[in-house]
């Protein structure tokens, strides 16, 4: 037997160190097992001992018959303890210590990495000198995970959290079916109302429900909803302005109207037309203006 840390093994109590604690062997190596790392009673020489291998501060293998929340190779959902601007996220892992998930795993930009109290899916690993470190959960990862949203999903409001950033968008798990099930989804970048961060927990809405079972979601309410919304908006920037009027209309790019008001150009084009229907602005070229009958109260 190999002894390597993150994995949960039982070894024969070979004698007791005092005052470090006891010696615990596979029959052919040996590892520590400290008095403080001994939950309930204490072994006693030629028990049979289940414990979890990590290093300690030294580098030393260490035994602890504390049980971890992932060991080797597996997926948990773990909580963020702490954040460090060098060194990376450091998690709880349930034996009263961290796991390290390196800074190369997280976002360049720092207002996307994850903060105190955020929650990641994460794989144990090794790094180059076979200490236990964390890795973000990859897409086959949370498929062993995941159930496939049924078609009930649609236009449903449901709670996930993201679990990587791309240019694309937020890849995210709806955390909906149980504690240890969801679902996999997406938020394209285009239909986020704010940048998200890695590990955040946030309610989105399925808009379209995959024949492989996954979701596409957006941040923002339905049509009808946000046309109202958007409308409402749009009216209250003109009426900020003391000339009423705006050099944004039907003709503008939709990455100018992306920029200036956070939304398609499409809902843009949906606000415009509720106001202009009701004849409350008209467009004249390339602008549009507030009508001079509005009151602007």
């Amino acid at each position: 037997m190999s002894l390597t840390a993150g994995e949960i093994v039982r070894l024969e109590t070979v004698r007791e160190s005092p005052p470090n604690g006891f010696i615990l062997s596979d029959g052919e190596r040996t590892v520590l097992l400290p008095y403080g790392e001994i939950v309930g009673e204490r072994p006693k020489p030629g028990d049979r001992v289940e414990a979890f291998l990590f290093h300690d501060t030294l580098g030393r293998l260490t035994a602890t018959t504390r049980k971890p929340l992932l060991r080797l190779g597996e997926v948990a959902k773990l909580a963020v303890a702490d954040v460090h601007p060098r060194y990376g996220c450091f998690l709880e892992m349930g034996l009263g210590r961290q796991l390290l998930l390196p800074a190369a795993e997280l976002p360049r930009e720092r207002e996307l990495r994850p903060r105190p109290g955020d929650e990641l899916y994460v794989r144990m690993a090794h790094d180059k000198s076979g200490r236990i470190i964390a890795a973000l959960a990859e897409e086959a990862d949370l498929a062993k995970l995941a159930v496939p949203a049924p078609a009930a999903w649609f236009n449903r409001t449901v709670r996930c959290r993201v679990t990587r950033l791309s240019r694309v968008g937020a890849f995210v798990f709806a955390e909906e079916e149980s504690p240890r099930l969801g679902v996999l989804g997406l938020i394209p970048a285009s239909e986020q109302t704010r940048p998200l961060r890695l590990g955040e927990a946030l309610e989105a809405r399925v808009t379209f429900v995959r024949n492989d079972g996954r979701v596409n979601l957006s941040m923002r309410p339905r049509k009808e909803i946000g046309r109202e919304e958007d409308a409402e908006r749009i009216l209250a920037w003109l009426r900020s302005r003391d000339s009423g009027a705006m050099p944004y209309s039907d003709e503008t790019p939709p990455d100018i109207i992306q920029r200036k008001f956070g939304i398609s150009k499409a809902a843009f084009k949906r606000a415009l037309g509720k106001l202009m229907k009701e004849g409350v602005v008209r467009q004249e070229g390339g602008w549009t203006y507030l009508n001079e009958q509005q009151d602007p109260s």
